[in-house]
């Protein structure tokens, strides 16, 4: 990190602290105190030029120690009687319906006005100090008085506008305005006739039957229900007279938690002055019992952005807070974190889920993805330094002896706080989450040779000070990065683009095939037509696979990737056929992340198809679309009404082959249908996958001239892989035989023949 940030925040927080050490407020100040001596070890490793910084960092250090027994003595002090906590979920309370009272929500803040003059006269009567009781009938006073005021004025709106009694009715009825988070959204909804395609979702966009059903499925994550955050919730209630208890219960603490742990307590319960949050800082984030790496790497990089750019991120996403946007300690107990889960943003884990920033990934050792290892960096270095994105990175599998060999932890996330450039060497600054634990190859602090004056100066970094504290904080080439490390993870501002909207759908195991390497016939696709300007313009596509398990996230056995074909928007039946446009990669992680990159004006239109590798269960996911750009993007309808299967088979006499064998084909099953109206029609035939299948379709007779549509005999095409189709967009009326065949005689197996069209069509066979 760079030396002079740091040396800012060592001031900041040293003035902070001798604050709060004057005025009394020892915990703080030793908090403070801690923060300050950190950020200056911190900045004395990065090479800061500061005169006397070890005697400073050694001053901050012998006044927490001095604090310590203080602080001790604060703790002792007795906690607030039942009666004082009444006081300040009452104040609570009427803090709360001074909001509701200026938003103009007169309803809910009369009743909160209510409640705290009830809950003021309940203690008032419980307890015998006479300056408490003071306190509590000036707050009911206060809040009895604002309560009756509200009521008159309603009364009075009520009587000079009265028409009629429905009318009336309506004007009891509280006006609620406010500012979607999102889309309105409830899953109780009902739901539109259908999902208008369009660049974004404006303020009331209601979701279709099918995406309703798909967030209410999987809103329930390990038996707990996470409902979808609506902007509503932006006015979810805090205030409560008794204290918030969440009917879930509370949280099980694992084995090693109850280890260190006695039980959970609520804050009022072991101090008398809780604080939501002093500071955001990432020097006291340290993996200790929370199992997951890469959630606490994300909290470190998120912490690190919102400090180094003054963004709020993490502070952004905690209720309840105040007018300034910033969380509050809530005295009633109840709080809410937005997290961005399976679609939507939701109440309650990674960087996704923390900030809704779009997340990437790059395997710098795939067999099946490409790594640019000169382009990667030249992206990571201009982005980051951008602001536009956050980075960790992980290890993969590794034997214990080549992790102690190199100072890394097998499979284990780190965060990426600082990438720079120096002459050929290209660096990245990382942090262990577990606060401890470094790289021990070139360049590691113990590696002086490597480490000129020159370097050391640039990177703001000495490594014989690095030597005295091993804080997890390490610089390490890009080659080697790149050779001892498996995935880069990105994030990114959503905010690059000005347009997104998004798809909820749901795919049952039961839709075709396990495998779709012959046919995408059932696999969810969709029609994306973008608007590019001149210049240029990059859309990015994001699947996300809905997780409601934590083993589903921890084994994660499911392989899904988009398939991007420049078809005209149409439906794509063949894997190979058109050849994709941007193949995708299946890989297990829950998103996947397409970019298409356009480089010339006009409308461009393409195919998005889902795709799996052995699909086995039923996926939920969401598609979103980001562009710099306007587009439009819809599910690419189906123009059959009617579905008509039959089920046959080669067997013995009748697996006669293609034309080609003259004495056996004759043999093969034919049907005959009647298409008694003229339309579209498409047929599909299904086989064993390892037979080449294909039919021919035989004009019998028609009714009437049947013009151009008209024809003799059409076929399927190539003979490909237990798969199939023709698409006839106008079939004239009349009577057809149909002929379906392996390519090969004596391939016997079952098959499918699908009729799918607009009119009924009456089947049968004839041998």
């Amino acid at each position: 990190m760079d030396a002079s940030i740091l040396e800012l925040d060592a001031l900041k927080f040293a003035k902070l602290a001798v604050v709060n050490d004057q005025i009394g407020k020892y915990k703080e100040a030793v908090f403070y105190y801690k923060e300050a001596a950190q950020a200056l070890i911190y900045a004395e490793m990065a090479g800061s030029a500061l005169e006397n910084i070890q005697e400073k960092i050694n001053e901050y250090q012998e006044r927490v120690q001095a604090l310590y027994s203080t602080v001790q003595a604060q703790n002792i002090d007795p906690l607030k009687s039942k009666q004082h906590l009444d006081l300040e979920r009452a104040r609570f309370l009427v803090t709360q319906a001074f909001d509701e009272d200026d938003k103009g929500n007169v309803e809910e803040a009369i009743e909160l006005y209510s409640e705290a003059v009830e809950l003021c006269l309940n203690t008032s009567n419980e307890t015998t100090d006479p300056n408490l009781q003071t306190k509590l009938k000036q707050l009911a006073r206060q809040a009895l008085d604002r309560a009756e005021s509200l009521k008159d004025s309603m009364a009075k709106s009520s009587s000079k506008d009265k028409p009629s009694a429905p009318n009336k009715q309506n004007q009891t009825q509280p006006t609620r305005s406010f500012l979607p988070l999102g889309p309105d959204f409830s899953l109780n909804d009902k739901p539109s006739a259908a999902k208008p395609s369009q660049n974004s979702e404006p303020p009331r966009q209601r979701y279709t039957a099918e995406e309703i059903e798909v967030l209410r499925k999987t809103s329930k994550i390990n038996g707990i229900e996470y409902v979808p955050f609506m902007s509503v919730d932006l006015r979810e209630r805090f205030a409560f007279p008794m204290p918030f208890s969440d009917k879930f219960g509370k949280l099980a603490l694992s084995p090693k938690q109850k280890n260190m742990f006695s039980r959970w307590v609520r804050p009022d319960e072991i101090t008398n002055n809780p604080t939501m949050i002093y500071t955001v800082s990432s020097f006291s984030i340290k993996q200790t019992i929370v199992s997951d790496c890469s959630f606490v790497a994300s909290l470190a990089i998120s912490a690190a952005y919102e400090r180094r750019y003054n963004k709020k991120l993490i502070t952004s996403i905690i209720y309840p807070q105040n007018k300034k946007g910033e969380p509050e300690y809530n005295p009633c107990g109840k709080y809410m974190v937005k997290l961005h889960i399976n679609g939507v943003p939701r109440k309650n884990i990674d960087l996704h889920a923390l900030t809704g920033w779009i997340p990437e990934r790059i395997a710098m050792h795939s067999d099946n993805q490409a790594f640019d290892k000169e382009s990667s960096f030249r992206m990571l270095y201009q982005r980051f330094h951008k602001g536009d994105v956050l980075i960790t990175t992980a290890t993969g599998v590794m034997t214990e002896e080549e992790g102690e060999k190199w100072g890394l932890v097998p499979t284990h996330a780190y965060a990426v706080l600082d990438i720079r450039e120096y002459k050929t060497l290209r660096f990245l600054q990382l942090k262990n989450p577990w606060s401890h634990l470094r790289w021990k190859g070139r360049f590691c602090e113990k590696d002086e040779r490597s480490w000129t004056p020159e370097l050391q100066k640039y990177l703001n970094f000495d490594p014989r000070t690095a030597q005295k504290i091993d804080n997890g904080i390490f610089w390490i080439t890009w080659d080697d990065l790149c050779q001892y490390y498996d995935v880069i993870y990105l994030s990114w501002n959503p905010s690059l683009f000005k347009e997104s909207t998004c798809i909820h759908h749901t795919w049952d195991a039961k839709q075709g095939p396990v495998k779709d390497a012959y046919s995408l016939a059932n696999n969810p696709q969709y029609r994306l037509d973008v608007q590019c300007p001149k210049g240029g313009a990059a859309v990015w596509i994001l699947l996300s696979r809905h997780i409601t398990d934590k083993d589903d996230f921890a084994q994660n056995r499911e392989f899904i990737t988009l398939v991007v074909y420049k078809n005209d928007g149409k439906k794509v039946y063949y894997p190979a056929d058109p050849a994709p446009y941007i193949d995708g990669i299946r890989i297990n992680s829950p998103h996947y992340l397409t970019k298409i990159p356009l480089t010339s004006p006009g409308t461009h239109t393409f195919t998005l198809v889902v795709s799996q590798y052995e699909k086995q269960n039923t996926i939920h996911y969401t598609l979103r679309v980001y562009a710099a750009c306007k587009f439009t993007f819809s599910k690419i309808p189906t123009p059959y009404t009617i579905n008509r299967r039959i089920n046959g088979q080669w067997k013995g006499h009748s697996a006669g082959g293609c034309g080609n064998f003259r004495d056996t084909h004759k043999n093969n099953p034919i049907y005959q249908f009647n298409m008694e109206k003229a339309g579209p029609l498409l047929v599909e035939l299904r086989g064993p996958r390892q037979y080449s299948v294909g039919f021919e379709v035989i004009t019998v007779s028609t009714t009437g001239d049947p013009g151009p549509s008209g024809f003799q005999k059409k076929s399927s095409g190539d003979y490909r892989c237990g798969f199939c189709y023709l698409e006839i967009d106008n079939l004239p009326v009349g009577i057809y035989n149909i002929i379906p065949t392996t390519f090969l005689p004596a391939q016997e197996g079952p098959f499918f023949l699908d009729f799918n069209s607009v009119t009924s069509i009456k089947v049968s066979q004839l041998q």
